[in-house]
């Protein structure tokens, strides 16, 4: 058994058993991959997949045992390549860190540049998607560290931890009526149009859980994942807005705007920095994930990675 017969398999079952795409992604033939899991196989003296002809069906029962099997070799392979890099060029390489818009635009620009100070060779890849697109990139291994405020901790294969907190902001153009009050109910909001998040990002979540406990039906009038976005159509006049903090800093482009603190509404949201588990962290990945949160050291996060901390003891 080797390798390519490990990958090929794998690679079956992220392509919903299409052995033409598994061996498009992979660059080869589809007739090398059928042989090559076939092989496989006969070596281990049971079926990976049950077949309908040539034409994989589903994952066996004993094929599900190989394919964790396969899960770890590949991981450790992967780690034994992160091993060599770092201590053949420990300060640098490219750190691939995917994050949700919000995280990109608002949050993330100075621990870049500040990894960058300290480590000068070292090249940043930034993918961004939804929180799923990112705990999938996490577990796919396009990416090292992610960064986002829903899904992250839904998933067994990542570790995740605890990085800041923040809450929602209403804005709304100074002249809006809402302008004026300092305490502004739900109900009151459910009277307005609104625009704010899609519903797989930044918090929204708690938006939805907030109107539905009081059994209100607020008029979304507008969804958009980019906090920008949602105050361009803010000053246009088509509603009040619903905001993550972070994307009002104090930077002079937002002083036409009215923007009132909506955690008594909403509740508070926890932004996580996830890892895939048991993966080998070089050393700008731990300083990078320090630079984004005062709370996590190296120390913690090499605990979590090995299961002994907790969100309790961040």
């Amino acid at each position: 058994m080797n390798l390519h017969q490990f990958r090929f398999v794998q690679e079956a079952v992220r392509r919903n058993l299409n052995l033409t795409e598994t061996a498009r992604a992979l660059h080869t033939s589809q007739p090398g991959v059928s042989k090559a899991i076939i092989e496989l196989e006969e070596e281990l003296g049971v079926e990976i997949f049950a077949r309908h002809g040539k034409r994989l069906k589903r994952v066996t029962e004993p094929g599900q045992h190989v394919l964790k099997s396969i899960e770890l070799i590949m991981r450790e392979v992967g780690n034994l390549k992160r091993i060599g890099e770092q201590f053949s060029a420990q300060d640098s390489g490219t750190l691939s860190i995917a994050t949700t818009h919000t995280q990109a635009r608002y949050v993330l620009p100075q621990p870049v540049a500040r990894l960058r100070e300290a480590f000068p060779k070292v090249n940043v890849s930034l993918h961004q998607g939804s929180p799923d697109q990112v705990a999938r990139m996490l577990i796919d291994e396009v990416a090292e560290i992610g960064i986002a405020t829903e899904s992250l901790d839904h998933y067994d294969e990542l570790i995740t931890l605890p990085c800041y907190e923040w809450q929602h902001m209403l804005v709304m153009p100074a002249d809006h009526p809402l302008a004026r009050q300092s305490n502004i109910t739900l109900e009151e909001l459910a009277e307005q149009p609104l625009i704010t998040y899609h519903p797989s990002f930044t918090g929204r979540t708690k938006i939805d859980e907030a109107f539905a406990a009081k059994r209100l039906h607020p008029r979304i009038a507008l969804e958009a994942i980019d906090s920008d976005v949602i105050k361009t159509y803010v000053r246009l006049g088509l509603g009040v807005g619903i905001v993550a903090e972070m994307a009002l800093k104090d930077d002079g482009t937002n002083t036409d705007l009215v923007s009132l603190p909506a955690g008594q509404l909403f509740g508070v949201n926890v932004a996580r920095v996830a890892f895939k588990r048991s993966a080998y962290l070089r050393n700008f990945v731990y300083k990078f994930a320090e630079l984004v949160s005062d709370k996590l050291t190296r120390e913690q996060i090499a605990r979590a990675m090995s299961g002994r901390l907790h969100d309790d003891e961040v």
